[in-house]
């Protein structure tokens, strides 16, 4: 139960030590968004790469090659989804959210933060966390893809068109 022989603590060290420098490898080819702020599909890979890693390390019954492979597939798909994503709006749709306007020029926006589970006290936390002390100085604040909530101060109202998805505003 504590211990069952040194081959395979040797075998756990090995495969761990090779499993996850392939892993920091391929994630490194796979390119930058494989790192970037995740969204739920970037969330959903990451889980599965540590889901993967960890069973190729403990379980006897997978080899290395076959982890290799299942890591390099899931992040081949990942780049392959992520490119797609990028080259077509509407399977970037399917893959990640639209960012929410949450607060709009003095408005709390309580459909969008109801929808989104975003209530004020995180929006205010978020500014104050930017050096903002009121939110008189907020213009708006959008929920982003990645779970981010972006604070667009007044001095920059001109620039609403950074909301992707105006229908949102009111007025």
């Amino acid at each position: 139960m504590f211990f069952n022989t040194w081959n395979d603590l040797f075998r756990i060290v090995i495969l761990g030590i090779i499993s996850y420098l392939s892993l920091i490898l391929m994630v490194r080819l796979s390119g930058k968004r494989t790192l970037s702020k995740m969204n739920a599909f970037d969330f959903t890979v990451s889980v599965a790469l540590g889901s993967i890693l960890s069973t190729v390390i403990l379980n006897k019954q997978i080899s290395l090659s076959e982890g290799l492979t299942a890591l390099a597939l899931l992040i081949g798909m990942q780049f392959l989804l992520a490119k797609l994503a990028s080259s077509k709006p509407w399977f970037r749709e399917i893959l990640a959210s639209d960012p929410e306007l949450l607060y709009y020029k003095g408005v709390y926006i309580k459909s969008a933060m109801k929808k989104t589970r975003i209530n004020k006290e995180d929006i205010n936390q978020s500014a104050r966390n930017q050096g903002i002390q009121t939110m008189d100085e907020v213009s708006f604040v959008v929920l982003e893809s990645s779970g981010k909530l972006s604070i667009i101060p007044s001095s920059n109202e001109s620039r609403t068109d950074l909301i992707d998805d105006q229908r949102n505003m009111p007025g």
